[in-house]
């Protein structure tokens, strides 16, 4: 099975600031962490998030992702 990583960084309203894909694990687990430690505490109580989850295909990765490969 195909498993791609996707990271996401949402705006409080869930529409998306940042995406990034990747097969890389590593690289994905590394990429969420970016994510969520450059979000300010403003933002999170705001309601910002950083997501972090995996897909089956790419037709599933969200069109304006930036793809790492």
């Amino acid at each position: 099975m195909l498993t791609i990583w996707v990271n996401e960084q949402l705006d409080p309203g869930g529409l998306m600031y940042a995406c990034i894909a990747t097969r890389s694990e590593e690289l994905a687990r590394e990429c969420h962490e970016s994510f969520d430690r450059h979000l300010t505490t403003e933002q999170k109580q705001l309601g910002w998030i950083a997501s972090l989850r995996t897909v089956g295909s790419w037709d599933e990765v969200p069109v304006n992702s930036l793809n790492l490969g």
